[in-house]
């Protein structure tokens, strides 16, 4: 029988995560939070899996309330949505 790190080894998990399986769920969510922490900003990457992506925040420009440009947001909303794009791509 093959395991887990068998598998990781033969598909290369040195680079990427690895593929879910369903009958490996528990241990493939345990790599994989591993693996978004020991990305830059990991710790932001993984809220971004537990409690969704960053909701936008609003400006209001002569009347009309828009979402802010992504040059707009603070140093902090800009890491974010760069984790929340982070964290989709390791999950895709």
């Amino acid at each position: 029988m093959t395991t887990l790190a068998d598998k990781a080894i033969l598909s290369g998990a040195d680079f990427r995560p690895p593929m879910l399986e369903k009958d490996m769920y528990d241990s493939w969510k345990s790599i994989m939070e591993l693996y978004m922490m020991n990305r830059q900003h990991g710790r932001m990457i993984l809220e971004s899996v537990k409690n969704g992506p960053l909701i936008w925040p609003s400006i209001e420009e002569n009347g009309v309330t828009r979402p802010k440009k992504y040059s707009e947001l603070s140093a902090t909303e800009a890491i974010q949505a760069d984790c929340d794009i982070k964290e989709t791509n390791i999950i895709l």
